[in-house]
């Protein structure tokens, strides 16, 4: 698990003065590429070096709580699914030790045209590196 530090800045705030819901999936994917920089490797490094890719498939988030502009929240990530085609993260939106927000993604593992792979087959090592962080969680 990661988390990761944001403030809530003006321009993702609506007319009601709460983060707008589109927000927080880009707050998922901050925390996100913090997780995979922690076992070592960068999101770019995986598409450019490896010619592997991990379309969203599958999203959603449940709000709890609005958060405010100026407000501090941590947004944390972890992995809570790998299978060899497919990668499941869970995050959760905190302010002041209160939960605002839980949600998730899931993404395939494609190669660069867009087929469906098997990483464990296609790149073991990505795979357990992978892996290492779903365990962590266990």
């Amino acid at each position: 698990m990661i988390e990761t530090d944001l403030v809530v800045r003006y321009a993702e705030t609506d007319k009601m003065g709460i983060v707008h819901h589109s927000n927080y999936f880009v707050w998922f994917e901050v925390a996100r590429t913090e997780l995979i920089k922690k076992v070592g490797i960068s999101y770019s490094e995986i598409e450019n070096n490896l010619g592997v890719y991990l379309p969203l498939i599958s999203c959603g988030c449940e709000f709890k709580k609005p958060c405010f502009y100026e407000e501090r929240v941590k947004v944390s990530a972890r992995v809570n699914n790998l299978t060899p085609v497919r990668i499941k993260f869970y995050y959760e939106v905190v302010k002041d030790h209160v939960v605002c927000a839980i949600g998730y993604t899931e993404h395939a593992f494609v190669d660069k045209n867009f087929r469906p792979i098997n990483l464990e087959k296609k790149n073991k090592e990505l795979f357990n590196l992978f892996k290492t962080l779903l365990e962590e969680n266990m």
